[in-house]
């Protein structure tokens, strides 16, 4: 995907749970490990050219995970943004969070403004991590902001980018990954997946590495995109 430009690849990093229990360990170290995973992925996805790439950190459903759960989660983002803002200057990557932030503790808010701030000049990828994100909140939201007059595609994309924090305003998915073994968008990023490819595997995401990247990446290179078009016929 070298030279991929706005090319916009989004995950759901499912299985970090799984991968834990399979392990005899509690769920928090697969979250860990999955944590690593994140940097290892984020900097195969530079090297190949990605514009954007996405990430589902935490739902908005995972508020109903076990108390402990939560707190770990949130504070596992809260150290990546600590230990990785600074690498992500060096590499060139814009950090934004997007996703609601009147439900975050204060010092994960001030850390996500601080990570925002020191990347903003970066231009070589836009990294999106999604927290206390819900597609179905955010059309909702955006719903209730709008003008019925003449509202445009263009200016509801703009409001959705307005209720989720995201700058710069991101383009549509094309490729949306799914770890973990299961074939579902548990409302994340609907609208812009509207025209995404869809790629399941089975890889628990603490295991997924730059092989598996590149192989997502390989396979939609192989589909036929039409967008609801017919493509013309060759002679």
């Amino acid at each position: 995907m070298s030279g991929a430009g706005n090319f916009h690849v989004a995950i759901i990093m499912d299985g970090n749970g799984r991968w834990a229990q399979l392990r005899g360990l509690p769920r928090s170290a697969g979250h860990v490990q999955g944590a690593k995973t994140v940097r290892r992925i984020v900097e195969a996805s530079a090297r190949a050219g990605i514009g954007t790439l996405t990430l589902y950190a935490f739902s908005s459903d995972n508020w109903g995970r076990p108390g402990q759960e939560v707190d770990s989660l949130l504070h596992l983002l809260q150290c990546y943004l600590a230990g990785e803002t600074r690498r992500c200057v060096r590499n060139g990557v814009r950090i934004n969070v997007i996703g609601r932030r009147d439900r975050l503790p204060s010092s994960l808010v001030r850390s996500i403004e601080h990570s925002e701030a020191l990347t903003a000049h970066c231009i070589r990828m836009q990294l999106r991590i999604a927290v206390d994100y819900s597609a179905k909140h955010s059309i909702l939201e955006a719903a209730r902001r709008a003008s019925c007059n003449q509202l445009s595609v263009q200016a509801f994309q703009h409001l959705l980018a307005e209720v989720d924090h995201s700058v710069p305003e991101s383009g549509p998915v094309d490729l949306l990954i799914r770890t973990g073994g299961e074939r579902r968008l548990s409302d994340f990023l609907l609208w812009d997946c509207a025209y995404a490819e869809l790629y399941f595997t089975d890889r628990l995401w603490p295991d997924f590495g730059e092989a598996e990247l590149n192989a997502a990446l390989e396979d939609f290179a192989g589909r036929e995109r039409r967008f609801g078009k017919v493509l013309a016929e060759t002679a």
